[in-house]
């Protein structure tokens, strides 16, 4: 008798963990915690810091305990650099900018930042970047002479490397990736996934040895058009997000999703909301079943897998990172966020 009561007593708990689990999120509280005129579309959460960096040349970190800020300003020479790629491992924060020429810094001693990096010619112009592991990462650009820029650290960032365009897919002519979130690359184990103007995914299974490219059924026609954001779950569930940021009202071909390790891609919601968005990040702790979204076009919510959506918020913002599975940090035009989600 005493083993079925503490059967039903466990029984309760879960039953009651689950119910928890299956509450949406219904609204969200914005709370601003930095403002400057700055554009901000790099953030990346550090343990207690949000880490970011922004054109004008400058960078930051805001303490999540405490609320303090502090910014500094790169320079390279009298040239002021525009940055829209961060990431970080065990032991170094990274700041990659866009334009010609194209800059990659690490920290250094002393608090000061090191130039690792430096590309110059026309049409640099660099994305995203992310790490696999302490050692390895990657990052992104347009094509040049060909193909994407892609280049590759194997020493925990002190020196990078650019794949050469006979070691990746043929490139399309004008293709590259959208500076707008940071999020148009995605890393889990070994494997990456990049996704371009051109509504291409770019895969390597083995940290960027190999490549190959699957085609997605988002709109990619036009100069504005193309996949904005990637997320993946796991190896295999993988959400995109993009459209057009010049038609920001449009939202036929702009939602896609992989079950299949983004071999293969289905529309979703097509023709409905979202519109276009610029990042797109599943919900910590969902089992993949949530996913927010956000853009200057507001912030909207899936707890289907992208099925159906809902708008939580009007309030722009470019680039948005979890902290836990109900608050994350939001960046923007002039500001940063904390975004608290609530659920029924």
């Amino acid at each position: 008798m005493r083993y079925a009561l503490i059967l039903l007593i466990l029984f309760s708990i879960i039953s009651c963990s689950e119910s928890k689990n299956q509450k949406n999120f219904t609204s969200v509280k914005i709370e601003s915690v930095f403002e400057d005129s700055l554009s901000i579309r790099a953030i990346e959460i550090m343990g207690n810091s949000l880490a970011f960096a922004a054109n004008k040349g400058t960078f930051g970190t805001l303490e999540l305990n405490t609320g303090t800020v502090r910014t500094n300003i790169e320079k390279y020479h009298t040239y002021i650099p525009e940055f829209r790629s961060v990431a970080f491992n065990a032991t170094d924060f990274f700041m990659l900018s866009v334009g010609n020429p194209a800059l990659l810094y690490k920290t250094g001693e002393d608090g000061k930042m090191d130039l690792v990096y430096k590309e110059e010619g026309e049409g640099v112009f660099y994305d995203a970047m992310t790490f696999w592991n302490n050692r390895e990462g990657i990052a992104i650009g347009d094509s040049v002479n060909g193909c994407l820029s892609i280049i590759i650290t194997r020493d925990g960032g002190h020196h990078w490397m650019k794949i050469p365009c006979s070691e990746l897919p043929a490139g399309i002519k004008g293709e590259g990736a959208f500076a707008a979130s940071n999020t148009n690359i995605k890393t889990i184990g070994d494997k990456a996934w990049i996704a371009t103007t051109s509504g291409r995914i770019l895969f390597s299974p083995d940290k960027g040895k190999t490549w190959k490219s699957f085609q997605t059924p988002i709109i990619n026609e036009g100069d504005a058009e193309g996949i904005y954001s990637i997320d993946f779950w796991d190896e295999n569930l993988g959400i995109a997000i993009g459209g057009d940021y010049t038609k920001p009202e449009v939202s036929t071909a702009n939602k896609a999703i992989t079950k299949d390790g983004g071999k293969t891609w289905k529309l979703l919601a097509d023709g409905q909301h979202p519109e276009y968005k610029s990042c797109i990040r599943f919900v910590p702790g969902s089992k993949g079943q949530e996913i927010v979204t956000l853009g200057f076009t507001g912030i909207s919510y899936s707890s289907d897998i992208g099925s159906t959506w809902k708008k939580l918020s009007d309030a722009p913002f470019y680039t948005i990172r979890f902290q836990n599975d109900s608050v994350a940090y939001a960046a923007g035009k002039n500001s940063i966020a904390k975004l608290t989600f609530k659920r029924d």
